[in-house]
């Protein structure tokens, strides 16, 4: 059974899309195989490995932001790499980004450690099975597709050197997952004190993220915090992924406790 939230995300996400896309983001909503996958990811995510919240609400929520922020670069008259080289249109671009960002973290079903590449090897079937469905005889389109998303997933956690716009736009889609209540489930868990517990405060003090068009660059990220110890999450965590991703140089970040001043990262 879906929770509320993911159903109300799916249809936001939905609505973000057109034609094959959001034919392909509907055969992705109704596969059991996804579901199924994503949920047990984030059952070992949080009930075992005690972290945040890694399933289909996050999918979800990592892919919104990552099409928010390509739609701002395609009013700016920034090509995604598919369109720049000539091999791919807008829309195939934008389907490497959505079908990536809702199965990335399908590898936490396995571990922490290396789930970017484990989730790989748990989702490509899938990836194949309907890049033939939506592309039937076009063998060069589904290469070249499953390379891309291939590099989306892999790209996620900013371990691997990325190159491409789309899967820049992965990567920092996933991290501008931040808000407060992202972490509380683990945080109810009782355990003992230990070293990294400071992810749980930092991000539950995270209480906005917005992405919207920049002025001096095309798109804008504002994180709002309530305490200063959320200056953690994002030097540790988002920061991060901007400066390593493809799209760095068309990102304003902007940060600071509520009812103070802005700092300027990027």
């Amino acid at each position: 059974m879906k929770s509320k939230k993911q159903i109300v995300l799916e249809k936001r996400l939905h609505g973000m899309l057109t034609g094959t896309a959001q034919g392909i983001a509907d055969a992705l909503f109704a596969d059991e195989e996804v579901q199924a996958m994503q949920e047990y990811a984030n059952t070992v995510s949080i009930k075992r490995l005690g972290f945040n919240d890694h399933g289909p609400v996050h999918m979800c929520k990592a892919a919104i932001n990552s099409l928010k922020m390509f739609q701002l670069l395609l009013e700016a008259g920034v090509k995604p790499n598919l369109v720049k080289e000539e091999v791919g249109t807008q829309e195939d671009s934008i389907i490497a980004v959505l079908m990536a960002s809702l199965l990335h973290d399908v590898g936490m079903s396995v571990a922490r450690g290396r789930h970017e590449f484990m989730g790989l090897h748990l989702a490509m079937p899938t990836i194949s099975r309907l890049l033939e469905q939506f592309f039937p005889g076009d063998i060069t389109r589904q290469v070249i597709l499953r390379s891309l998303i291939t590099e989306c997933i892999f790209g996620h956690m900013a371990t691997q050197p990325i190159h491409s716009i789309e899967a820049g736009l992965v990567l920092v889609g996933d991290g501008c997952d931040m808000e407060w209540g992202r972490s509380r489930i683990p945080s109810l868990i009782p355990h003992q004190p230990r070293v990294g517990d400071i992810h749980r405060y930092s991000s539950s003090a995270v209480r906005k993220v917005r992405i919207a068009k920049g002025v001096k660059k095309p798109i804008r990220i504002t994180v709002t915090l309530d305490q200063s110890v959320g200056f953690f999450q994002i030097e540790e965590v988002l920061y991060p992924k901007i400066a390593s991703s493809p799209i760095k140089g068309f990102i304003e970040l902007h940060a600071g406790v509520e009812g103070d001043e802005m700092l300027v990262y990027l």
